[in-house]
């Protein structure tokens, strides 16, 4: 319900607490072009009956969000209109949804910014993260676009909101989103247990990779990637070893059970197959450019070795919310900068030297 009733001491008479009056406009971080980056106001909807209002407290800078801003274009998802950016959100909800459904007033919550939705093409029902009509926080995919949430105030269906535990601070609960496509993509490889794991690209999502093979009990983490700094941060949480990109013959000789390529270039794909063992898996979570793209399929035919896709989540984040709160998966230095909202641009400008930058967060709070 939208106001709610306190309750009173005994023998006095309940008494009624208002909604909290919704702002007309909220500052938001919008995506006009390529090279056109823009904090701005915005209106805030009135929320239809499902829908909640979340005061957002964290937003993390995706990659997704960094093309749309350099290239106008994340992909084949193409900028036609401006566009709110995204999706790795935490807030507490303001305005509980009026139909009932999701989390009530001042809960704090992480968001699964997916709607699976229908379409021609045929996919597995229990993965939805595949439904072809499926949509996205902050996604140009389609048009009218699907604005995202870095914004001060995001108005949200409620089945998207997922509690979070007491005592899980919003600042660690802001990975939650990349954390669990990491999980998703560590899912795929299966049973990791006494197993030796190479992962490609530390950038967050490969470091955040590191942390779930850690926590999935793999018994050997190697981690590489071509800049120092990603590499402290893999090292931080759970790699027993680190290697430059360009050291091609140790990387051929880790000989590792399962290979996480989250790097999105054909040159880490390429030291992923090279250094997963015969019969090994190797799954791809970094997202290639479109188009067609040069691949040792040779060497992995020869090998026998099983290339997996992995894309987003479905309800892993369930999961990564847990582990994340009983400390079993520690990501804390996965973040390595955070900006208030009125310094947005300064901190695109961070998030996109990989070399320098793990996982950069906006603080969407008054007065930070």
């Amino acid at each position: 319900m939208r106001g709610g009733t306190e309750l009173p001491a005994p023998g006095l008479p309940a008494r009624e607490v208002p909604a909290p009056e919704l702002p007309a406009s909220t500052a938001a971080v919008v995506a006009h072009a390529a090279g056109d980056l823009r904090i701005e106001d915005i209106p805030v909807p009135a929320p239809a009956a499902g829908e909640a209002v979340v005061e957002v407290a964290f937003g993390g800078i995706c990659g997704s969000d960094l093309h749309y801003w350099l290239h106008g274009a994340a992909g084949e998802s193409v900028l036609k209109a401006p566009l709110v950016l995204g999706h790795e959100i935490v807030g507490t909800v303001l305005l509980s949804a009026a139909d009932g459904t999701g989390p009530a007033a001042g809960t704090a919550v992480a968001v699964h910014p997916a709607t699976p939705g229908p379409g021609t093409a045929r996919y597995p029902e229990d993965r939805p993260n595949l439904s072809p009509g499926c949509t996205y926080l902050g996604s140009a995919a389609r048009f009218p676009h699907t604005d995202g949430a870095f914004s001060r105030y995001a108005v949200l269906p409620a089945r998207m909101l997922r509690p979070l535990p007491a005592g899980l601070p919003l600042r660690t609960a802001a990975l939650v989103e990349p954390a669990s496509v990491a999980w998703h993509a560590v899912a795929r490889a299966g049973d990791v247990t006494g197993k030796t794991a190479l992962v490609i690209g530390c950038g967050p999502i490969g470091s955040l990779a590191v942390a779930v093979l850690k926590r999935a009990g793999a018994r050997r983490i190697v981690a590489v990637d071509m800049h120092a700094k990603p590499l402290e941060i893999a090292k931080a949480v759970g790699a027993d070893e680190v290697l430059t990109g360009d050291d091609a013959d140790a990387i051929a000789a880790v000989e590792a059970d399962i290979v996480i390529e989250s790097s999105g270039s054909h040159y880490g794909l390429a030291s992923a197959i090279k250094g997963a063992v015969r019969g090994g898996k190797v799954v791809m979570v970094g997202l290639l450019p479109s188009g067609p793209q040069p691949v040792l399929i040779s060497l992995a035919i020869t090998r026998e070795l099983e290339l997996l896709g992995s894309f987003r989540f479905n309800d892993e984040i369930d999961e990564v919310i847990r582990a994340l709160a009983d400390g079993s998966l520690a990501v804390d230095p996965v973040v390595t900068h955070t900006f208030p909202l009125d310094q947005g641009l300064e901190a695109f400008e961070v998030a996109r030297n990989s070399a320098g930058s793990g996982k950069v967060l906006l603080d969407f709070r008054p007065g930070r």
